[in-house]
């Protein structure tokens, strides 16, 4: 099944000339699919994965999401899409620290509102438990290691039961072991979970274990889009 879907993406940037940073993109990501985004710095990788992930509709193109069009979405309907279709997982992994873990996994749920606190909150501890952590539960965010932490904004970006989890950079900031183990994380969602995996990566170890490599320069999609 077709998760994602983007035709004929444009992006032009026209301060203070016109930058036109992404070239006639189209890609397609199946369900359980595991795909990395790789290319050189100024390519236009991470802000076609802005696009991608309608945190950037300032495009010209289609892009579809479990088989609806994007087009013309209010933009509080297309955060709504967002939190029920994605997950996120950043570089930085931007847990609140004033929050414990639980609490952290549990936030993007309680913002769409569409279950009760309670059942979040069952939901969020099975999350920590698929990853292994659920003993961190109740720790504060500003207790954890680097690795705890990326693991936490995993298991928050599953809170929804999105059909894509997006990726920029996500082992950036961690070790060789602690990147194996995410690695090993993402796999295991797409095969158990059936979840589609995008993730846009400087490390082409990791990039050659995933299904697919799309490889950008210069603004486009030069091998692996479709």
């Amino acid at each position: 099944m077709k998760v994602l879907e983007a035709r004929h993406i444009h992006k032009h940037f026209y301060d203070p000339i016109d930058n036109h940073v992404i070239k006639d993109v189209s890609l397609e990501i199946q369900a359980g699919e595991f795909v990395s985004i790789m290319g050189k710095s100024g390519c236009g990788k991470s802000t076609l994965l802005y696009i991608l992930s309608t945190m950037d509709t300032n495009f010209e193109g289609e892009l579809f999401l479990a088989g609806k069009s994007l087009r013309g979405l209010h933009p509080n309907e297309l955060a709504i899409v967002r939190s029920q279709h994605i997950g996120f997982v950043f570089q930085f992994h931007y847990l609140l620290p004033e929050f414990t873990v639980l609490e952290n996994v549990m936030l993007p749920a309680l913002k769409l509102g569409v279950k009760t606190k309670e059942e979040i909150e069952v939901n969020a501890i099975n999350q920590l438990k698929l990853l292994g952590i659920d003993e961190l539960a109740l720790k504060m965010a500003t207790q954890l290691s680097g690795g705890q932490k990326q693991r936490v904004a995993i298991a928050r970006s599953l809170i929804n039961s999105p059909d894509i989890i997006m990726g920029d950079e996500p082992t950036g900031n961690l070790d060789s072991k602690n990147a194996d183990l995410v690695f090993g994380i993402f796999k295991e969602l797409t095969t158990e979970l059936n979840t589609a995996m995008l993730v846009v990566t400087h490390d082409l170890d990791f990039a050659k274990k995933t299904d697919r490599i799309i490889e950008m320069a210069d603004g486009r999609i030069v091998n692996g889009g479709v």
